[in-house]
């Protein structure tokens, strides 16, 4: 049967029932220079099998490097690379890109201009295998687009047909380099979903990169936070969002305001109040909190010593500014019903908050 293991390379990197012999990908301290300048150091990830696992990081931490090393397309100074088991990437050998059983979804479409969708999805694999090209048509929803050139597309269906390109050859893994930089903004969302639902749908595993926050919570399974060429934290979306390794992940990954706290008898004492923590605390610790602009409750009530200072509409919600007595803090309220600017308000703050200690204690 099957034990929970954790992998204490990865923080946060927590699975239920996933045997050894699961492991998809597993990247043992990888490191890459270029010239004198370290880009990934000593970076250690799993992917398992038949999982969409995203990296997430900002510009210039080592994601676009780090897919170019699956890819094939790089070498690596330090560390080994394992697929399905077996060493595909080391400092004194590389498998070849052609040999390594990856596929690569580029951020633009890069199909075949000559070619139809139907030749494009097919280009990889036995060109009497149209029972596969029939299949990822179906997939893709394109059936009826099987005989058009590429410039008759739109952006997205082009990425589709991308898409199902690196399926055809049944790929040991996928690699998605940002696909979705190049759409118009209301083509992402139904984009993503789609994307998502085909890799499902065939049993792929993939990693994609990217550095959209939302683009990574709402397909992956896992997310991986990359920071300074090393993985900070990887979880589940709901794990990475809630309860982040530290206040760098935590202001990365969404708007949080951040105060300063101590802990007594348990509680952390903030400028908001008592707090109860997520995580374990140590008695007499200072540090900060991260709390979600969702987080906080305004009560209107006329004798409150809050204000609410500003407020932007957004429709569905509205994000609003409260001058406290001490502080200054943004909250996210339901947008018909926000309170407006000037009322007073009382803040609370639900649910428990994420405490990190910074070392020091208090007497």
């Amino acid at each position: 049967m099957a034990s929970k293991q954790t992998d204490s390379k990865n923080p946060g990197c927590d699975r239920l029932g996933l045997e050894l012999e699961m492991k998809k990908l597993e990247l043992n301290n990888i490191t890459k220079y270029f010239g004198e300048q370290p880009v990934l150091e000593g970076l250690n990830l799993e992917v398992y099998e038949g999982e969409l696992l995203s990296v997430l990081g900002s510009s210039g931490v080592g994601k676009s490097t780090l897919i170019r090393i699956l890819a094939g397309f790089e070498s690596i100074d330090g560390g080994e690379i394992y697929l399905d088991g077996n060493l595909i990437a080391s400092k004194e050998s590389e498998a070849p890109a052609e040999k390594r059983g990856i596929t690569f979804v580029p951020q633009a479409a890069s199909l075949f201009p000559h070619l139809t969708v139907r030749e494009n999805i097919g280009f990889g694999i036995d060109k009497h295998d149209t029972e596969r090209v029939n299949e990822l048509l179906r997939l893709i929803q394109m059936q009826d687009f099987a005989d058009r050139m590429p410039e008759n597309l739109s952006g997205g269906q082009q990425q589709r047909v991308s898409l199902a390109r690196a399926l055809a050859p049944r790929p040991k893994l996928i690699l998605l380099d940002e696909p979705f930089s190049a759409l118009d903004p209301e083509l992402r969302d139904q984009l993503r979903n789609d994307v998502r639902r085909v890799i499902k749908a065939d049993g792929a595993t993939a990693l994609l990169v990217t550095h959209d926050q939302e683009e990574a919570l709402s397909m992956a399974d896992r997310v991986a936070v990359i920071r300074g060429g090393v993985i900070a934290q990887v979880g589940d979306p709901m794990e990475i969002y809630s309860a982040p390794a530290d206040v760098g992940v935590a202001t990365f990954l969404g708007d949080s305001v951040i105060i300063t706290g101590r802990v007594e008898n348990g509680k952390i004492v903030t400028d908001l109040g008592k707090l109860n923590a997520l995580n374990n605390v140590t008695e007499g610790s200072i540090g900060r909190v991260a709390i979600r602009p969702e987080n906080f409750y305004l009560q209107p009530n006329p004798k409150a010593e809050s204000f609410v200072v500003g407020r932007t509409f957004f429709g569905h919600d509205a994000v609003l500014e409260v001058q406290t007595p001490k502080l200054r803090i943004r909250a996210r309220s339901n947008g018909p019903f926000a309170p407006e600017i000037g009322m007073p308000v009382t803040v609370w703050v639900r649910g428990s908050v994420n405490f990190y200690a910074d070392g020091a204690q208090v007497s």
